[in-house]
Formats: C-alpha cells, structure tokens, sequence
C-alpha cells in the first residue's frame, strides 16, 4: 500500500477496506483456525452471508463438504505460497447452482497460518468467451446471406414466374401444383429476406432509450396477439440509468424473446412471463470495431416457466439454423444475438426445468456513464 507514512492507521485502515470492498471478485480471509475475518461485500453476496454471520462460523461451514478449496487452503498453509485452482465446482443448496470459480489462494505475512482467497466466478468469463463465438457465428451467417441474396433470389423469381405462366393454361390438380411451386418459392425468398438482415454492417444509430417503456411496448403487442393467454408480470428497478441504443431494434430483440418464452410456456395452465431490469456493475466488453471498452451494467431479463432449454442445445442456442421448433428456421435468437452484439451487449441463457432466464446486459446511455459508475454505492 502506498501514501502518506504520516497518515494515521485508522484512516490507512478505512483506506483498505474502501480498496477490498471495490474490488468486483469475492474476496475473504481465513484465519490459522479456519473462521472467516474478512469478507469484502461481494464475499458477503457470494456467501449470502453477512460479515457477522461469516465471522460466526469456520470457512468449512459455507463451502461443500470435501470441496477442493479447503485443500487448497491447507496447501497453502504447509508451503506458504500462493496457489491456483481453476474450474472448481462450489454448487450447493446454501450457494446456489452452476457456482463454477476459478481460485486464488496465498498466505498472510502478519498473520501466520491465514490465508486471502479470492473467487473469480467463471460465469462472466463464459459469458464473453460465448459472445465472442455468437459474434463469429454472426458473421458466418452474414457471408452466407450476401450469396444467398444474389445467387438465389433471381434464379426463384424466374421459377415463380414460370409458374404463374403454366398457372394459366393448366386445370385442375395441375393448376394446384403450380400455386404450390409459387406458395414455397415465396417461402423461400422470405426466408431469403430475414437472412438478409444479416448483411446489413451499417453502424446502429444509438440514443439514450428507456428500456421499461421499450418492454412496456412489446408486453402490450405480446398481450394483444401471441401472448394474450399468459400471465406476463414485471419486477423493474424504478432508478435505472438510460440504456445507449437503438429502439426499434431493441423491440425487435425482446419481441422476438418473449415470442419464444410465450411459445416454451404455452401447453402449461399456470404460464407465466417475467419481465426484470436490474443494476449490475462490474463487466465490461470491448465494442466491436474500436477499442474501446464499455461497462455494462445493465442487466434485462425475460423469464419464463416453460420446460427448460436441452442440455445439449443450451450452448449452441444462439448459432444460425439452430431451433427446438418443427417448422422453425433457427435465425431468431441467431439476429437478436447480432443486434445485441452490435450494441457491444452480451446475451445468455440459463435454463433449467421450469424456469428459463435470457438475460441481455448492455451499456448505459453515454451521457451517464461517468455518473453511473462514480456515483455507484453499496451498503
């Protein structure tokens, strides 16, 4: 720690715990005997656990039984030097599912036998290296639609209009052929046609938006056609900061995401849409394009309480031509995973048996950035 010798140590003291208690990771320490007597605040929400609460108990009484960490910490003890463990599974009924963190362990100078764990929660480090490959995806698909667009569209233009041709000098079931042969070449020109929006590599014209009158917008056409059957609720946070985007395709995004939700939970008589915005500091993601790097704390959520997501398609969810639909093309969530991504946002799905959570996180309106950053407090 660097500053002034001069300053007195209670002020070095509140000095240190403002430092630990900003930083983003889970970070604690554990004494020679094995109780917590540190936890910064996101140890606190990590652990859900208070400071006090923490300090009641051994380490072993929050972490799984058998859990490597306890080995890593006895480890760190016996060698007194610090050691890494990466991918460690910490899932339990006390701190949830999917708490997959990569480790930190060292020993305490001053305090022999203590040691610093800091938690790296692996959950933010998929999220990116998943866009990353959504973004690649993206552009494979928007390849493809530039040759479909010009190889395709005119060789099926003169198919239909041969068609219509035969059409008028046929009868019968031969007439019904031809208006067969005309109904699929426009069903795959439509195809065709949504690919296309692919291509488009224009830059998104951004404003500040407000993302509750953006979500009260397509509740309302859900509620008036595809969704009027389902309960569809909101749980918003009233002091969220604007979001920097571009509206129409912000509609576009969670219309098409509450249409796939209203689909999942369709066949259930207790069916249910939730609607949630929230605060979250802490990740950031370079925009594509430039090097800059944006904080996206702003998380929005479409839940719903259908039959969860295949284990085996969860990954996949957001790649071209990938659907659980029969006559599905698989380019919904492929476009809402370019839309977000052009924002410089994230999108995830986390799905289990009667709850399924997209969660979009974006950036906030450029004029507030500084303020919403500087200005962020916890207590």
């Amino acid at each position: 720690m660097t500053g002034d010798r001069n300053r007195p140590s209670a002020d070095m003291s509140e000095l240190a715990m403002s430092v630990l208690n900003a930083i983003q990771n889970p970070v604690l320490m554990v004494d020679a005997d094995g109780y917590v007597v540190f936890a910064n605040w996101e140890a606190e929400a990590f652990l859900a656990s208070s400071a006090v609460s923490l300090a009641k108990h051994r380490i072993d009484y929050f972490i799984p039984f058998g859990s490597p960490l306890l080995t890593l910490i006895d480890q760190v003890r016996e060698r007194r030097a610090p050691v890494n463990e990466y991918r460690v599974d910490l899932s339990s009924p006390r701190l949830g599912a999917d708490k997959l963190v990569d480790l930190y362990v060292a020993p305490v100078a001053v305090a022999p036998g203590s040691v610093v764990v800091v938690f790296q929660e692996r959950t933010i480090a998929d999220k990116i290296d998943r866009q990353l490959t959504h973004r690649a995806a993206a552009r494979s698909v928007t390849g493809l639609a530039s040759m479909l667009a010009h190889e395709i569209k005119n060789p099926l233009s003169g198919i239909r209009g041969a068609a219509q041709l035969l059409e008028t000098s046929v009868e019968g079931d031969d007439r019904a052929l031809t208006q067969l042969i005309c109904d699929e070449t426009d069903r795959i020109v439509s195809l065709v046609d949504r690919m296309e929006v692919f291509s488009d590599e224009r830059p998104v014209d951004r404003i500040a938006v407000n993302i509750h009158s953006v979500l009260d917008h397509v509740k309302a056409v859900a509620k008036a056609g595809f969704a009027r059957h389902i309960k569809i609720t909101e749980n918003y946070d009233p002091s969220l900061p604007l979001v920097y985007a571009n509206r129409d395709q912000l509609v576009q995004v969670f219309l098409n995401l509450i249409k796939n939700a209203a689909e999942a939970v369709n066949d259930r008589p207790d069916s249910e849409i939730v609607l949630t915005t929230a605060y979250r500091p802490g990740i950031k993601l370079s925009v594509a394009g430039t090097r800059e790097k944006i904080s996206l704390p702003l998380e929005f959520c479409v839940v719903d309480n259908g039959p969860g997501v295949p284990l085996d398609l969860l990954p996949h969810l957001f790649d071209p031509f990938v659907t659980t639909k029969t006559n599905g093309s698989g380019l919904g969530l492929a476009l809402v995973a370019k839309i977000i991504g052009a924002h410089g946002g994230i999108i995830e799905c986390d799905s289990q048996t009667n709850r399924t959570i997209f969660r979009v996180l974006m950036p906030v309106s450029k004029g507030m950035i500084d303020d919403s950053e500087t200005s962020t407090t916890r207590g």
